[in-house]
């Protein structure tokens, strides 16, 4: 919702008067509103055919009945997420990032609380016998997360000026313009999400081991910790500022902007990239091999963790240069490249099941969208500097170098400590931890170290950030 609401916002702020834009605002909420209110009627209704769909290669059906209750459930909270969406993207537009990042924490609070048994027996009650598991709180912790999430953004918004009267419009020129981008931007912006989708399905084959779906999970929760923390809240900060920049006809501020965010998330990727490949059993060992859990399941999340991190400075980049173009008013080019990167992974999921599943097992999804997102991200980036110029890819190519060398003595660094540590003989967590946080310590040591020796000037600019002191400047594109 962001990429097509913020850019069109940031345009009745720059030249209408604060009441029409305000007015503005009102009617895409509540048409929103509307929209995902009917889908999420729509979701729980026919919740047995979307289980169906994301079964089709034969998935082990044991609790397929639970997954279409589930579901139910969770369904609706579409409405309350993509509400809350707009909220954000509303107090973005004015440069307020705390409130709606920390929404999020928020969420994981209902989500916990669901999971104690003081809150999830009075749950369980609610539903029928044959449903009567902890994962059904866990459904109406989503539920409940995701209305906290809304709920916590209305007071700022009305300090704001917004105003929540019911107003429909789908005749209002903003709105409409709204509607052509988002159908776009929704697939642009969501095509990792559906290549996840897309990997489930496969995943889900009967070919793969049992515990293929979960491994990919939290693979990509882990993956998610870099993409989350960093690049997503970069990504996050950029819409609104390139789109002030667009509105301006700052063009070549816009362009500085994308080259400053892309060197100062790959400082960080990049080397993760390294240290989630090299300690990948240490970290799923240590973060989730407890209870049920067991070191087979490691072996399987291990493998699928490594091919999503071959990924991660593309997914982290495709994360960066989409808000370029939907700051020009341009959903339909990240939606055309999405979905070749889509069918391009679906293509690769099907060569690798047939042809390599003996090598590649449950880490072929994972390979297939990794892959996918090179490409997405190379044909955005060529196509922009096609129609818009030089991207100073010069100096762009010449800071991957010294990234790539200071993680190559970084991943050493790693690699020597796994062998000389032996984290394999730790028998206690809590050894564990201590081994594996002095091995992450003595790595990113090692980074910085080699960082400050090649002068890599991301070095200064990525500590300036954590001062939060570069906001004027990521706003200026310097």
């Amino acid at each position: 919702m962001g990429a097509s609401f913020i850019p069109v916002f940031a345009g009745y702020l720059h030249d209408e008067p604060r009441p029409k834009a305000w007015a503005f605002a009102q009617k895409v909420f509540w048409d929103v509103a509307l929209a995902l209110a009917a889908i999420a009627l729509l979701g729980a209704v026919f919740s047995r055919q979307v289980i169906a769909a994301l079964t089709i290669f034969g998935a082990h059906q044991a609790h397929w009945a639970l997954a279409v209750y589930l579901n139910r459930i969770i369904f609706p909270a579409i409405l309350f997420i993509g509400l809350a969406a707009i909220a954000a993207s509303i107090l973005n537009s004015f440069h307020v990032f705390g409130l709606p990042a920390a929404t999020p924490i928020f969420f994981n609070l209902s989500l916990i609380a669901c999971s104690f048994a003081v809150i999830y027996r009075p749950i369980l009650r609610w539903a029928p016998a044959e449903y009567r598991s902890p994962a059904v709180a866990l459904a109406v912790g989503i539920l409940i997360g995701g209305a906290v999430q809304l709920a916590m953004q209305v007071p700022a918004l009305v300090r704001r000026g917004m105003k929540f009267r019911p107003r429909f419009s789908v005749s209002d020129a903003g709105v409409r313009k709204v509607g052509r981008l988002a159908a776009p931007a929704f697939f642009g912006m969501g095509v990792y999400q559906i290549n996840m989708v897309v990997d489930t399905i496969f995943a889900a084959s009967s070919r793969m081991p049992e515990g293929s779906i979960t491994s990919l999970y939290v693979a990509d929760r882990v993956m998610q910790l870099v993409l989350g923390s960093y690049a997503i809240a970069m990504s996050t900060a950029l819409l609104p500022a390139m789109s002030h920049q667009w509105a301006a006809g700052q063009w070549t501020e816009m362009k500085r902007t994308f080259g400053f965010s892309l060197r100062i998330v790959s400082f960080i990727t990049v080397p993760a990239a390294v240290g989630l490949i090299l300690l990948r059993q240490p970290i799923i060992q240590v973060l989730f091999q407890h209870g049920r859990f067991t070191s087979v399941s490691t072996a399987l999340t291990t493998r699928a963790l490594f091919y999503y991190s071959l990924g991660l400075p593309a997914f982290a980049g495709i994360k960066l240069i989409a808000p370029m173009y939907y700051s020009t008013h341009d959903t339909a080019t990240p939606a055309r490249t999405g979905a070749y990167a889509l069918g391009l992974n679906i293509v690769l999921n099907t060569i690798f099941m047939l042809l390599f599943f003996r090598t590649l097992s449950n880490g072929s999804p994972a390979l297939a969208s990794s892959i996918a997102a090179y490409f997405n991200f190379g044909a955005l980036f060529f196509l922009f500097r096609k129609r818009y110029g030089r991207m100073g890819a010069r100096g762009l190519v010449q800071s991957f170098w010294k990234i790539s060398v200071c993680a190559a003595g970084m991943g050493l660094a790693a690699y020597s400590g796994l062998r000389f540590l032996n984290f394999e003989g730790a028998r206690t967590l809590l050894l564990q931890i201590g081994l594996l946080a002095g091995i992450i310590a003595a790595a990113a040591c090692a980074y910085f170290g080699l960082a400050w020796l090649l002068r890599c000037e991301e070095l200064g600019e990525f500590f300036l950030l954590l001062r939060r002191e570069t906001a004027p400047a990521v706003e200026s594109g310097v």
